[in-house]
């Protein structure tokens, strides 16, 4: 099969034919109809941390065309995305139904142990397959893992009707943390984002306003529009100092919710946290629940992720496309068609 595959941070994804995957006991081979390009992978190319030979790709969705011995419910032709985990399904995590936090889990797209889906051919733990139904697509169904993290994190904010939200980064999981926020009955979301089409994305999405952080103070613009310091603030972004200003932005006993990934050191004031009593949860992935609620919602029209679809790209584009997303850019997401 052909696959984009790492070979470290200094170096291009480059495009190559590899063995087809086979599927182990318990596992199925899909083949991918549309995988993203995520901010978490550009992370693990840049800082070097995935070893070389991987190749990437955790959201997909496809269709299956093997499975292997012991998997029930599941034939070829089967329309799925999946979790992309890898588990044990013994450790406390997965007794919790957690498996985004098994102990040995790995993630899909990680390692040379678990290739991901810039590929034409994926392998996914049957466990963590979900069935897409009619009306659902395969660019939905590529876009449910990114929008299952924004349901999670959303989940874990605890937001009330009362709530004014403050989103920071208009990236796939800002968009879609703004979608959520304003579905579970939160009075406001207000995102900021320095980029204009992403702000547009973020509105077109369920945002009730966006403002540009390059034009003026955030607390400002932000009370100028709720009237108020935010109570609830999502950092989707995941760049170092960010989360000691959501701190420092929030109201009184205000929730942050740390969704973006950081993959350098950063630091805290604490004294400002406990000054005004805020609290920090860190939300990592999903559960097996965020993507059939995620599922439910598009499918029954409550969720429309287009707007966070900027293109769609085959592999020969793909190179370019994921090196230029290194840098700051207004795409959203991209997604990968195989067979472009």
């Amino acid at each position: 099969m052909r696959a984009a595959v790492y070979h470290g941070a200094d170096r291009p994804l480059t495009i190559e034919r590899v063995a087809d995957p086979r599927p182990k006991a318990g596992e199925v081979v899909i083949a991918v109809a549309r995988a993203g390009i995520c901010g978490s992978d550009l992370h693990m190319a840049e800082y070097g941390f995935a070893p070389a030979g991987t190749i990437f790709g955790h959201e997909f969705a496809g269709t299956i065309v093997e499975c292997g011995a012991g998997v029930h419910g599941w034939a070829a032709g089967d329309r799925v995305t999946a979790l992309p985990l890898h588990v044990c399904s013994q450790c406390d995590a997965c007794d919790e139904g957690l498996p985004g936090l098994c102990r040995t889990g790995i993630f899909t797209g990680t390692s040379p142990l678990a290739q991901g889906a810039y590929a034409q051919y994926v392998v996914a733990r049957a466990a963590m397959l979900q069935r897409l139904p009619a009306g659902v697509g395969f660019d939905e169904g590529a876009m449910v893992e990114p929008l299952a993290v924004a349901h999670h994190a959303v989940a874990m904010a605890d937001l009330g009707a009362a709530d004014d939200v403050l989103v920071i980064g208009a990236g796939p999981i800002g968009v879609a943390v703004a979608l959520f926020a304003r579905l579970a009955g939160a009075r406001s979301v207000v995102v900021s984002e320095r980029f204009a089409d992403r702000r547009a994305l973020a509105l077109a999405a369920g945002a009730s306003a966006a403002i540009d952080p390059g034009a003026g103070p955030v607390a400002a613009a932000f009370s100028a529009l709720a009237g108020r310091a935010p109570p609830v603030i999502f950092e989707c972004v995941g760049a170092p100092g960010l989360i000691q200003q959501c701190i420092d932005l929030a109201a009184i006993r205000g929730r942050v919710v740390v969704a973006g990934a950081c993959f350098q050191d950063d630091t805290i004031k604490p004294i400002t946290g406990l000054a005004t009593e805020v609290s920090l949860r860190f939300s990592q992935c999903y559960t097996e629940r965020d993507f059939e609620a995620v599922i439910g919602a598009i499918a029954a029209g409550r969720a429309d992720p287009e707007p966070l679809h900027t293109r769609t790209i085959g592999f020969d584009d793909l190179p370019a496309a994921f090196g230029a997303l290194r840098k700051p850019s207004a795409d959203c997401k991209i997604l990968i068609d195989p067979a472009a």
